[in-house]
């Protein structure tokens, strides 16, 4: 298993990470099981939405005696009222529901606190009206939550959120279909079919200023929605038209800036080890920039996809490391370049000014990337 920090939390998690979807199953039964499996691989980090009293109680039992194994994403705002789940930002609801949340999970800290499902810039202003931010950082002055996190499907107000300097970790839906969207207040509109009638081109501006921010402030990105629900393993239910597996929807959303880990969703024990099976993948089992170049009616050209089909580079420039140091230098705008994006590349084995505008980069590459014209721009930005 390979492991990255988690932002600027402190935090190291492993890249293959466990949602709860399926932890229901078999009455709970499924729980125990997953949670298993992850320990073996090494998985150490997972989300937990679902406000589900049977579910809380079942990973409370799961996690005894192995909870310093395990790094807890939990979320604030997300109660159980009538017997189903509910979304509040009533404050004594949300208080109430954490405390049942420790109780239940036999756990005396959550490491991140995640404000539940925020996906309105309205919505955002009535978490800060309402007390729910000060609350959460009341807990983590009191060690109840070591970090505070955010779960959006929206980059317009996560971009809000993440600025305001309040937020360490945000869980963000990530995958190549959704990242072609505009931001909208309606989740339901990343999937809808109207949304792909038409001819797209390149990830949306705010997607990608999204991830650039979180990458140069040091908020950690956790994927959820890596495959679409799994729409995005079958051609038929992929809005792309093409089928994409596993291994290509983990490489993707792990090479955006950024992101720390994919929580991996799933129904079955083995479902979770084909999500596990991505580190010990090939290079070509996790290459997407064939199949994303086949999209019938979506196009990254011109967009760098960090894929590295660019490489050999004579010089032995690392051009898509090189390609995202300088998009992140390039993301603050007429902000001076941020320290640790300029120590980061300074300490590249080789810089973009070595490059001898050979051309060998561009005719490799499946989005026509104008490489050349990047390792010019990298070089007088860092100066290298």
């Amino acid at each position: 298993m390979n492991y990255r920090e988690l932002g600027s939390t402190g935090l190291t998690v492993s890249e293959i990470a466990l949602g709860c979807e399926g932890m229901t199953e078999e009455n709970c039964g499924m729980c125990a099981k997953l949670f298993d499996v992850a320990e073996e691989a090494g998985v150490n980090y997972f989300d937990l939405y679902s406000p589900n009293p049977d579910l809380r109680s079942a990973i409370g039992k799961t996690l005894t005696g192995r909870r310093e194994k395990f790094i807890i994403q939990s979320h604030l705002c997300s109660v159980w009222k009538e017997g189903q789940y509910m979304r509040t930002r009533n404050l004594a609801e949300v208080k109430a529901g954490f405390a049942e949340m420790l109780r239940l999970l036999r756990t005396e800290y959550i490491d991140v606190g995640m404000i539940h499902y925020c996906d309105a810039l309205s919505d955002w202003d009535e978490i800060i009206r309402n007390g729910i931010l000060d609350y959460a950082r009341e807990l983590k002055a009191a060690g109840k939550i070591h970090h505070i996190g955010l779960s959006s499907h929206n980059p317009q107000v996560a971009q809000k959120a993440v600025e305001t300097g309040a937020i360490e970790v945000l869980m963000f839906s990530v995958n190549p279909c959704y990242d072609l969207q505009p931001a909208s207040e309606d989740v339901e509109s990343l999937w809808a079919d109207e949304s792909y009638e038409n001819h797209l081109t390149n990830m949306n501006p705010e997607r990608q200023k999204l991830y650039e921010t979180c990458q140069r402030l040091g908020v950690g990105i956790t994927v959820m929605k890596c495959f679409g629900g799994g729409d995005l393993l079958s051609a038929e239910m992929s809005p792309a038209g093409v089928a994409l597996t596993v291994n290509q929807c983990i490489a993707y959303a792990l090479s955006r800036p950024g992101v720390a880990c994919v929580l991996a969703g799933a129904h079955s024990v083995e479902q979770l080890r084909e999500s596990i099976a991505y580190e010990s993948a090939s290079e070509s089992e996790r290459d997407y920039a064939v199949a994303f170049a086949s999209f019938p009616k979506i196009s990254w050209e011109g967009h760098c996809m960090y894929c590295s089909h660019c490489q050999p580079c004579p010089m032995k420039i690392d051009i898509a490391t090189v390609t995202k140091f300088l998009n992140l230098a390039q993301a603050g705008g007429n902000e001076s370049v941020p320290e640790t994006v300029r120590e980061h590349y300074r300490v590249l084995e080789h810089h973009a000014g070595e490059c001898v505008k050979c051309g060998a980069c561009e005719r490799r590459c499946p989005f026509g990337v104008k490489i050349r014209e990047n390792m010019t721009e990298a070089a007088k930005v860092f100066g290298l």
